[in-house]
């Protein structure tokens, strides 16, 4: 299969630990996008045990992108369902590759 070099993007944390995360997606939900974040070992590969990480994402023109924190409880469920909608899609295409002995679409 072939291997894909992953974007990524370094969190600060609240007690100050920085941590590498691979960038999953930007996922549009009700008009606001959102970006899942997967955080990696020390050798940068994606880390099994570890949780995604679902930010609120914001880009302006000519700025850095942000994130922001998703505090309000019924916003996170609705976007953690978008998230496991995309995964879910995303295990279905490979599936779907693989029944036809394909590694890519490329």
């Amino acid at each position: 299969m072939n291997e894909q070099a992953m974007d990524t993007v370094t969190l600060l944390l609240d007690n100050d630990q920085s941590v590498e995360c691979a960038i999953l997606c930007i996922l549009p939900v009700q008009g606001k996008d959102y970006i899942a974040l997967l955080p990696l070992d020390d050798e940068g590969d994606t880390d099994e045990e570890s949780r995604v990480f679902l930010y609120r994402y914001l880009e302006t023109e000519g700025e850095e992108p942000q994130l922001e924190n998703i505090d309000d409880d019924e916003e996170f469920e609705i976007v953690a369902d978008a998230y496991d909608e995309w995964l879910d899609a995303q295990e279905y295409e490979a599936l779907d590759l693989d029944a036809l002995g394909l590694d890519s679409l490329e």
